[in-house]
Protein backbone atom coordinates (compact mmCIF):
# COMPACT_ATOMS: atom_id res chain seq x y z
CA UNK A 1 0.00 0.00 0.00
CA UNK A 2 1.75 3.20 -0.74
CA UNK A 3 2.52 5.66 1.78
CA UNK A 4 0.18 9.03 1.62
CA UNK A 5 1.69 11.93 1.72
CA UNK A 6 0.42 14.98 4.02
CA UNK A 7 3.26 17.51 2.82
CA UNK A 8 1.25 19.82 0.12
CA UNK A 9 3.77 22.15 -1.62
CA UNK A 10 2.38 25.18 -2.76
CA UNK A 11 3.82 28.69 -3.91
CA UNK A 12 2.88 32.17 -2.56
CA UNK A 13 1.07 32.88 -5.35
CA UNK A 14 -1.14 29.62 -4.86
CA UNK A 15 -1.78 30.48 -1.29
CA UNK A 16 -3.04 33.75 -2.06
CA UNK A 17 -5.12 32.29 -4.87
CA UNK A 18 -6.64 29.90 -1.70
CA UNK A 19 -6.82 32.37 0.53
CA UNK A 20 -8.26 35.14 -2.05
CA UNK A 21 -10.86 31.80 -2.65
CA UNK A 22 -12.17 31.64 1.04
CA UNK A 23 -10.06 28.16 1.32
CA UNK A 24 -8.52 28.84 4.67
CA UNK A 25 -9.24 26.14 6.95
CA UNK A 26 -7.81 27.76 9.83
CA UNK A 27 -10.57 29.00 12.82
CA UNK A 28 -8.71 32.60 13.20
CA UNK A 29 -11.40 33.51 15.89
CA UNK A 30 -10.67 30.54 17.81
CA UNK A 31 -6.93 31.33 17.05
CA UNK A 32 -7.01 35.27 18.16
CA UNK A 33 -9.19 34.37 21.23
CA UNK A 34 -6.33 32.18 23.06
CA UNK A 35 -4.50 33.78 26.01
CA UNK A 36 -0.47 33.76 26.47
CA UNK A 37 -1.83 30.86 29.01
CA UNK A 38 -3.97 29.05 26.50
CA UNK A 39 -0.55 29.06 24.31
CA UNK A 40 1.67 27.72 27.14
CA UNK A 41 -0.64 25.16 28.04
CA UNK A 42 -0.78 24.40 24.37
CA UNK A 43 2.96 23.87 24.13
CA UNK A 44 3.48 22.01 27.38
CA UNK A 45 1.10 19.31 25.73
CA UNK A 46 2.70 19.49 22.23
CA UNK A 47 5.21 16.48 22.10
CA UNK A 48 7.56 18.46 19.81
CA UNK A 49 8.37 20.82 22.43
CA UNK A 50 9.17 17.84 24.98
CA UNK A 51 13.10 19.08 26.26
CA UNK A 52 12.84 22.78 24.45
CA UNK A 53 14.08 24.75 27.61
CA UNK A 54 12.96 28.54 27.53
CA UNK A 55 16.11 29.98 27.14
CA UNK A 56 16.30 28.17 23.25
CA UNK A 57 12.97 29.35 22.63
CA UNK A 58 13.58 33.02 23.35
CA UNK A 59 17.10 32.31 21.85
CA UNK A 60 15.02 31.20 18.66
CA UNK A 61 13.07 34.80 18.96
CA UNK A 62 16.01 36.13 18.54
CA UNK A 63 16.42 34.98 15.48
CA UNK A 64 13.29 35.12 13.81
CA UNK A 65 14.00 38.73 14.34
CA UNK A 66 11.84 39.74 16.96
CA UNK A 67 14.69 40.94 18.87
CA UNK A 68 17.22 40.89 16.19
CA UNK A 69 20.55 41.86 16.70
CA UNK A 70 21.88 44.58 14.27
CA UNK A 71 23.01 43.49 11.02
CA UNK A 72 26.38 45.30 11.30
CA UNK A 73 27.32 43.25 14.50
CA UNK A 74 27.19 39.77 11.58
CA UNK A 75 30.06 38.97 9.75
CA UNK A 76 29.98 36.01 7.03
CA UNK A 77 31.98 33.38 7.05
CA UNK A 78 32.42 29.61 5.36
CA UNK A 79 31.52 26.55 7.59
CA UNK A 80 31.00 22.57 7.77
CA UNK A 81 28.61 20.86 9.04
CA UNK A 82 27.81 18.09 9.47
CA UNK A 83 25.10 17.26 6.74
CA UNK A 84 22.39 15.92 9.25
CA UNK A 85 22.61 19.07 11.89
CA UNK A 86 22.48 20.92 8.78
CA UNK A 87 19.14 19.74 7.77
CA UNK A 88 17.81 19.58 11.30
CA UNK A 89 18.10 23.65 11.40
CA UNK A 90 16.88 24.09 7.62
CA UNK A 91 14.06 21.94 7.78
CA UNK A 92 12.52 24.81 10.01
CA UNK A 93 12.35 26.71 7.23
CA UNK A 94 13.08 30.58 6.74
CA UNK A 95 15.68 32.33 9.64
CA UNK A 96 17.45 28.22 9.82
CA UNK A 97 20.60 30.47 10.25
CA UNK A 98 19.80 32.34 12.79
CA UNK A 99 18.70 29.81 14.91
CA UNK A 100 22.02 28.05 14.22
CA UNK A 101 23.34 31.61 15.54
CA UNK A 102 20.91 31.76 18.60
CA UNK A 103 22.07 28.17 19.74
CA UNK A 104 25.57 29.13 19.19
CA UNK A 105 24.99 31.98 21.49
CA UNK A 106 23.27 30.22 23.93
CA UNK A 107 26.03 27.91 24.43
CA UNK A 108 28.86 30.66 24.30
CA UNK A 109 26.86 32.28 27.34
CA UNK A 110 26.26 29.44 29.11
CA UNK A 111 29.96 29.02 28.68
CA UNK A 112 31.04 32.06 29.51
CA UNK A 113 28.37 33.88 30.89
Amino acid sequence: MPRKRDTVHATSEDILAMLARGEDETDWVRVNAKTEKDLAADTASDPAWAGIDDEWVKSAEVANGLLARPKENKRQVTMRFDVDVLEYFKTGGRGWQGRMNAVLRSFMERRHG
